[in-house]
């Protein structure tokens, strides 16, 4: 079963990892009613199970009120890779320093889950895979110990070179692991896992 971003995000949530606010709305109205006009800077995401979402034209920004009113009616009812955008997801946009790929995967060549990273977040992981492999750290994860906290370090490490940085980071490996158990996943990931300029 394949969740939406909104859902994930609740999930995130639940476990720790910081998620930007949003909001999930089902039509142009919900928009004009739940979107604050305060002028902040804020992300218009179609909710449909397809990958490539920005480069089809399913995620847009908005600087005003007015324009995530008129993105989301650009959106919602818009034929997606053959998917029909139902809800959006109206977000805070964040102010990106550097994107980053994390992700779990039950690895069949391993028989094991393995723990992903790499420096190229915020685009298809897929075509990374492909074209530069090398960019793609894979760590395997012991069933029975699980994803120990040297691993989750050394592979913010990576990463990243502060350090401050590699222990927020290794946290949220850790509690991206502790989700992917307990919700019995095949695949979790944060693409982008971002730094902020803050």
């Amino acid at each position: 079963m394949k969740i939406h971003e909104y859902q994930a995000r609740d999930l995130f949530r639940k476990y720790g990892i910081p998620v930007p606010d949003a909001i999930v709305c089902h039509s142009v109205d919900e928009v004009e009613a739940m979107v604050p006009d305060d002028n902040r800077l804020r992300v218009i995401k179609a909710q449909v199970h397809v990958g490539g979402r920005g480069k089809a034209g399913g995620v847009k920004l908005a600087r005003t009120k007015a324009e995530a009113v008129e993105n989301a009616r650009k959106i919602l009812g818009m034929n997606l890779k053959g998917y029909l955008v139902e809800k959006v997801l109206v977000g805070q946009a964040v102010d990106i320093d550097r994107e980053f790929y994390v992700g779990l995967i039950n690895d069949r060549n391993a028989k094991t889950v393995t723990l992903m990273v790499s420096s190229e977040g915020g685009v298809e992981i897929e075509e990374v895979a492909k074209v530069s492999p090398e960019k793609i750290i894979k760590i395997p994860i012991d069933p029975l110990a699980g994803l120990m906290d040297w691993q989750a370090r050394e592979a913010a490490m990576m990463l990243f070179p502060e350090i401050r940085h590699v222990r927020t980071a290794a946290g949220i490996f850790q509690k991206l692991y502790q989700l992917y158990l307990d919700t019995d996943s095949s695949l979790a990931e944060i693409n982008p896992l971002v730094l902020t300029k803050q």
